[in-house]
Formats: structure tokens, C-alpha cells, sequence
């Protein structure tokens, strides 16, 4: 059973990413991209994919649960527009029409991963993971998207999720379980509608902008709480196994 659900994991990874690089050369051949980029652009789609199938073949025992594929469907999504972003991203033009499209696309689709998997039983810690990691990697190709037209400082939007876990990793509070939060979710969804607005054609930059702004400042109010969330549950715990040592 185990050698079966790991043939069908990196069976599911493989046709993701082959569906990709299929997909992306066609959007970079049909695109007034430079086709200097064409390597860039597919090496960064490649990422997004790869770490989406990595999550998936690490788990033990290998599995891939009907949730997982349609995260897995989001993760190439992502990662076309990965490829449409690096042309972008050396130029002051939005990346397009077809770029909002699979965007917003990949954006919807996070309501349906978790609808399938409430549907079909199969909600876990992993599935949640591969979730995360594809919405943090939409918003940060999205603020990559972003940078040519308003500035670097749109990155810090999506190198935030990154930096969290870079900084738990010296930090063991931060590695910590939040609890459930409804406004977490819902300042999480604005971030990728905040850039997908801004960069659509015919809105103005003034409004793009300032979507961009609130996204930004609504992340960093959103981190700031439940760091000290974390840091508030690792002090109790930390009081607790103090107790308990003393009683012992």
C-alpha cells in the first residue's frame, strides 16, 4: 500500500511539473517577453513546482490526498505566473492580461482545496503545510510581478511569510501552533486580491498603490499579533515545566 501511494505521489509531482514547463514555454513563446528570459523564467517556475512536490514525496508514509492535487493544480498556476513575473520584474510594464487570469485563477482556487478536503476526509497537518507554502508562494510572485512598476518595497510583502520562518528557526517560540484565527484568513486572501488588483490593466497606480499599502500594513499587524501569541504561549509553558521541576 505504502509503495503504491508513493508511486501515485510522485506520479501526481511529475505530471505538475511536466504540465508546467509545457504550459510555460508556451505562455513565454506567445509573450513580447525577451526570449533572453526564457531560462529565468522557466528555472523560477521550476521552483515553485519542485518545492510543492518536495512537500508532498517527504511526507511518511508518501501520500497525496484529492485535497493535495488540487493545491497541486494551484502550485503550477503559481508557477506560470512565476515565469510571466521575471520579464516583468526588469521592465516598469504590468505583466498582462493572461498573468491576472491565471493569477486570480490560482487565487480562487485556494476556497477549493479546502472544501475537497472537508468533503473527502482528508484535512491534515501536511495538506495545511502544502497549502501555506503555495498561497506564500502566489503572493510572493505576485510582489515580484509587482516590482517594476511600484518599486522594490513591494517585496517586502512577500518575503514576509519567509522571514517568519527563517526567524523560527532561531527562534524555537515562533515555531509554534496558532490557534485558528478567521481575520489571519482574511488578511491572508487580501494579499494576493491586493496585488492582483494593482497589477490588472486600466486601474490606476494611485489605487494599486494604496491596495498594496493596506496588504503590507495589515501583514505585519497580522505577524506582530501572533508572534506575540507564540511568544505569550511559550512563556506559560515554559512557567508550567518550571513548576513542574520544583514539585518534582
Amino acid at each position: 500500500m505504502e509503495v503504491l501511494a508513493r508511486r501515485r505521489a510522485m506520479t501526481d509531482a511529475a505530471i505538475a511539473m511536466a504540465g508546467f514547463l509545457v504550459a510555460g514555454s508556451w505562455l513565454m513563446a506567445t509573450s513580447a517577453a525577451d526570449s533572453g528570459w526564457l531560462y529565468a523564467a522557466l528555472s523560477a517556475g521550476v521552483a515553485v513546482v519542485g518545492n510543492a512536490a518536495v512537500s508532498i514525496l517527504r511526507r511518511k508514509p508518501p501520500m497525496i490526498t484529492p485535497a493535495d492535487r488540487v493545491t497541486l493544480v494551484r502550485a503550477v498556476l503559481a508557477a506560470c505566473c512565476a515565469a510571466m513575473a521575471v520579464p516583468a520584474l526588469f521592465s516598469d510594464r504590468l505583466p498582462g492580461v493572461p498573468f491576472i487570469v491565471i493569477g486570480s485563477v490560482a487565487f480562487l482556487l485556494d476556497a477549493v482545496d479546502g472544501a475537497v478536503a472537508r468533503r473527502f476526509a482528508c484535512a491534515s497537518p501536511a495538506g495545511a503545510r502544502l497549502d501555506v507554502q503555495t498561497d506564500a508562494a502566489l503572493v510572493l510572485v505576485l510582489s515580484v510581478a509587482a516590482v517594476g512598476s511600484f518599486g522594490p518595497w513591494v517585496l517586502a510583502v512577500g518575503l514576509m511569510w519567509y522571514a517568519f520562518i527563517a526567524a523560527g528557526r532561531l527562534r524555537p517560540a515562533l515555531r509554534g501552533t496558532l490557534g485558528v484565527s478567521r481575520l489571519r484568513k482574511v488578511i491572508g486572501a487580501y494579499q494576493p486580491f491586493a496585488f492582483l488588483l494593482a497589477l490588472t490593466p486600466g486601474v490606476p497606480a494611485g489605487i494599486g498603490a494604496a491596495a498594496v499599502i493596506l496588504a503590507l500594513v495589515t501583514l505585519v499587524a497580522s505577524f506582530g499579533r501572533d508572534i506575540l501569541e507564540l511568544e505569550r504561549t511559550r512563556g506559560r509553558d515554559v512557567g508550567l515545566e518550571s513548576g513542574q521541576e520544583l514539585v518534582n
